[in-house]
Parts: structure tokens; C-alpha cells; sequence
């Protein structure tokens, strides 16, 4: 039984539909998962047309889902969320974040229905989405409040078989240190743990990365490792997590490229956010994790700077696939021997 994965284009004046349209021309995509769209045929024929690669797309109703995968072509629930002379390429607009928002809502309606397994989404643009009515940090807390989940959950970024996550996230630096205590670093390791297991890695290694210079230098350069980061990972071992730290976070990553460790805990944004899209900016994959159903999206933006032009690298959002398609097998007791090549 193949993993069935709901994918929206995103930002339409970006590059996700271009993305899309490169990620379906993919020879093995539909021998991995079934594939369902979701979102406005002519922003996915845009990025047809952006990309040189062309598909069939079928319209299916969303009442009738043991039918979607009957016939050729790639099945489309087709939305009316964005006017064609409303998509400006690489312009930010009220009606390109109504349009994201819409139609991730109807790919969570369909998953939280049990249509779909996953929801893959193109880049978004959050100036478009608060000007559409955002008012909340970000697309993961959007997420989570449209689905009424009110538990623990957190953005993480995944590069190959590493992944990070954070304690804190989008907040201003001069808060960071105030806003870090000993359950929200437990919270992050938990995270990291569970979401590793769910991808199949059955005994995940986890690195804490220290808040000060030199880990706090045995406290010259800052006490929060000694009062707070310590006792923390200590806590998250005896609940049989295998962390360890904390560690210099000019080094810590070091140890994850060479395999050492599977995840990264870092304390703020930018601390994991740099070393990630250096070691591999076009493979990186943003999951929205700790949700009861599995979403992610690319790791880069809507790249306005490129978008319209056909060059958009496809590998993050080929990788993004990959993890769903991992993380949904998982998700409903499907063991999965290896990672898609």
C-alpha cells in the first residue's frame, strides 16, 4: 500500500509551482506514493510552462476518493483561490498568501479525513500569508491551530539523515537567553528523538549545541549550560534518549556531518539554521513536526529573485518527498527497509 502525499503549490508567485511541475516529470515519483493535487490548475499549468515539463493533470472530485488514482495522468482537486491576473511573478500580495492558505487548508482537511497520508507544500511567503491574515508566527503554528492541535510541536530542518530543532525559534536574539528553560530543551530533544524513530532510525544520537562561546567556558562566558542546559540533557537521558552535550556550537555541527550524530539541538534560529543550508541549502527539507499528521516543505524560500526563469534547483522539495514518503509509510505501520534513493 503506497503512502498517498497531497501537494500544493504554494506561493504562486514564486517558484513552487515550478517545483511541482519539475517533481511530478520525476520517472520514479508515482512507483514511491500516490500523488494527489491540490490547488489552481493554472498555477500548477504556470509552472508547467516555467519548468518545460508537462503532465497530465486530471480533475477528480474530492467526494470520491477511491477514484482518484483510476486513469492517467495526475489526479487534481482543482480550487478557485487565485485569479490568473492576480499571480505576479516575484510580487509579494495579499492574494498569493490567501491562496497558500486556502489551499493548505483543504490538503489538511483531506489528510485530517484520512483521503491523504501527508501534505507536501510548495515554498510559502509569509509577507503574502500576513497580508491574506496571518496573524500567527508561522505556518506551523497555522497549521496547528487549524487542526486544533494543541500539543507540543516545533519546525525542524532535515539535511540527508541529519536533522535539527531548536528551543527557541522566531523570536528577536536579545530574548533567546530568557526564554530558554530546562522543559523546552527537553521538549526539543523528545522532538528530535520521535521524529528520527518515525523516519526509521531506531536508536537516534543526539548533540545539544551550547547557548555561550565555548560552552560557557565553565561559566566565564555565561552560566546557562551549567544551570540550565546540563540538567536538562540529564533529564532527557533518563527517559533512555541517547543525548549528550552540551557542545560548542561552532563544533557541534561538525559532528554531524561526519556521522557522529542524527540530530542537533540547537537554542535559537540562526544557530542551526546557518550551519544547515551551508553543508547543503539545496537539499534541505523543512518538516513540521510533533503534528499527528506529516507535513513538510523545502527548506529555501519562494526565491523571487529566480522565479518565472525555469532554473529552480528541484533538490529539496525531491528530498521533502522522500521524508513524507518515510514519514507517512511509518505513520501508519509500514516498515520501510532504506531511504528512496
Amino acid at each position: 500500500m503506497k503512502p498517498r502525499i497531497a501537494v500544493i503549490h504554494g506561493e504562486p508567485a514564486g517558484i513552487g509551482p515550478e517545483l511541482t511541475a519539475k517533481l511530478l516529470a520525476e520517472p520514479e515519483l508515482e512507483e514511491q506514493a500516490q500523488v494527489v493535487l491540490v490547488g489552481d490548475r493554472h498555477v500548477f499549468e504556470l509552472g508547467q510552462r516555467q519548468a518545460g515539463a508537462g503532465c497530465e493533470l486530471r480533475d477528480v472530485s474530492e467526494d470520491a476518493p477511491d477514484r482518484w488514482w483510476e486513469g492517467e495522468g495526475f489526479p487534481l482537486i482543482p480550487t478557485e483561490t487565485i485569479k490568473p491576473d492576480e499571480v505576479h511573478i516575484a510580487e509579494v500580495s495579499e492574494a498569493g498568501g490567501r491562496a497558500s492558505l486556502r489551499n493548505l487548508d483543504r490538503a489538511l482537511d483531506l489528510t485530517l479525513a484520512g483521503h491523504t497520508d501527508a501534505v507536501l507544500f510548495g515554498p510559502f511567503n509569509k509577507a503574502s500569508m500576513h497580508l491574506a491574515g496571518l496573524d500567527l508566527e508561522d505556518e506551523h503554528r497555522y497549521i496547528a491551530h487549524y487542526i486544533g492541535f494543541q500539543g507540543y510541536h516545533s519546525e525542524i530542518n532535515m539535511l540527508d539523515e541529519l536533522i535539527t530543532t531548536r528551543v527557541t525559534s522566531h523570536i528577536a536574539l536579545k530574548d533567546v537567553a530568557g526564554s530558554i528553560d530546562q522543559d523546552g530543551i527537553v521538549n526539543a530533544i523528545r522532538l528530535a528523538h520521535d521524529t528520527l524513530i518515525a523516519a526509521g532510525n531506531s536508536r537516534p544520537r543526539i548533540g545539544v549545541a551550547a547557548l555561550n562561546p565555548h560552552a560557557g567556558d565553565n561559566g566565564n562566558f555565561g552560566t546557562e549550560e551549567i544551570d540550565i542546559l546540563v540538567p536538562a540533557i540529564e533529564r532527557a537521558q533518563q527517559l533512555q534518549i541517547d543525548v549528550n552535550g552540551p557542545w560548542p556550537s561552532d563544533t557541534v555541527f561538525l559532528k554531524g556531518r561526519d556521522g557522529i550524530l542524527d540530530a542537533v539541538v540547537t537554542m535559537y534560529h540562526d544557530q542551526g539554521q546557518i550551519a544547515m543550508k551551508m553543508m547543503g541549502f539545496e537539499r534541505g527539507v523543512t518538516i513540521a513536526a510533533g503534528l499527528p499528521i506529516p507535513v513538510a516543505t523545502p527548506a529555501h524560500g519562494t526565491a523571487f529573485d529566480i522565479a518565472g526563469q525555469g532554473v529552480a534547483n528541484l533538490g529539496a522539495t525531491r528530498k521533502a518527498f522522500d521524508v513524507l514518503f518515510r514519514l507517512a509509510t511509518h505513520h501508519h505501520g509500514r516498515q520501510v527497509d532504506q531511504p528512496p534513493a
